[in-house]
């Protein structure tokens, strides 16, 4: 009955001299087969895997290490071959870096800072120096140190550090051992680390975090928080034991060029534990609110 139902015309079917129209089956749609074409078409298919391929013979290897010397002068060849290897990772850079330069507003009592840094080698090798400060306006700095730190990459955005720093202020005058790392962490939040060994045997440590939220191509929201510990009290530089100040802050900048942006911003700092003890002992505030305007630069 299935074949006698599909022999017969379906009612409203066209059809062309005595013939029925084809139906739209798999058999129909489906081309004669080609005795030229290979049976097997997965040989045929962009994915299919390649045939099993034999070693290549011994003799593939007799040959020169580089055979472009048999053709062209060997020397310039080798030339030709140093200079492709330093274009492509042993060239040296050098950049000049200002993250900070900033006037402080507070109460009367105005003040500035710097923070910058800056850097020479290549991908895996380079010299840092960095400097940061902070003094009130009209008078000396009240705190200013230099580092000067080997550089090493120990993955693809961080790199370990090691050096020296030395605090020309407060008095007296302090040289540290530092070991430190610094890279780019999940989500682009920036770090920078370090712990700080001094000549008296002081111990203290630095966190510093940094991110780039961009409001435009141009505007950018910058939130920071730094963090400073220290392992025991250090009464002559006002520094107690555990965590011993904070800093927290946003800065909203424009980027005139890449190079140079303006920037306005609020920032909070506090003294904690003995070392807001030691400034009240002075005859200061421990902490407060600043309003921050200032540049960021790199050269």
């Amino acid at each position: 009955m299935a074949l006698l139902a599909m022999s017969l015309p379906i009612p409203g079917q066209a059809q062309h001299a005595g013939h029925e129209m084809p139906m739209n089956t798999p058999e129909a749609d489906t081309p004669p087969a080609d005795p030229e074409m290979p049976h097997d078409m997965s040989a045929m298919h962009p994915m299919a895997s390649p045939a099993p391929e034999a070693a290549p013979p011994a003799g593939a290897f007799a040959g020169p290490r580089h055979a472009s010397g048999s053709l062209f002068d060997p020397s310039a060849m080798a030339r030709a071959r140093e200079e492709l290897l330093h274009e492509n990772g042993g060239m040296r850079h050098y950049m000049l870096f200002a993250d900070r330069l900033e006037g402080l507003l507070h109460d009367g009592r105005d003040s500035y800072r710097w923070d910058v840094e800056g850097w020479y080698g290549g991908d895996l090798h380079k010299l840092w120096l960095k400097s940061e400060g902070e003094g009130t306006f009209g008078g000396r700095p009240e705190d200013a140190e230099l580092q000067a730190l080997y550089s090493r990459a120990i993955a693809p955005f961080f790199d370990l550090q090691a050096g020296v720093r030395y605090d020309v202020r407060p008095d007296p005058e302090t040289a540290h051992l530092v070991l430190g790392i610094q890279g780019l962490m999940p989500y682009r939040f920036e770090l920078d680390a370090a712990a700080f060994l001094s000549d008296e045997g002081d111990l203290t440590a630095r966190f510093e975090f940094e991110y780039d939220q961009r409001i435009t191509q141009r505007l950018i929201v910058q939130p920071r928080l730094e963090l400073n510990l220290a392992a025991d009290d250090i009464p002559e530089l006002g520094i107690g034991s555990g965590v011993s100040a904070i800093e927290a802050g946003v800065r909203l900048r424009y980027e005139i060029r890449r190079e140079f942006a303006p920037y306005v911003g609020v920032t909070w700092d506090r003294r904690i534990g003995d070392s807001a003890d030691f400034v009240r002992a002075a005859g200061e505030e421990p902490g407060g609110w600043n309003l921050a305007l200032g540049v960021r630069a790199w050269f």
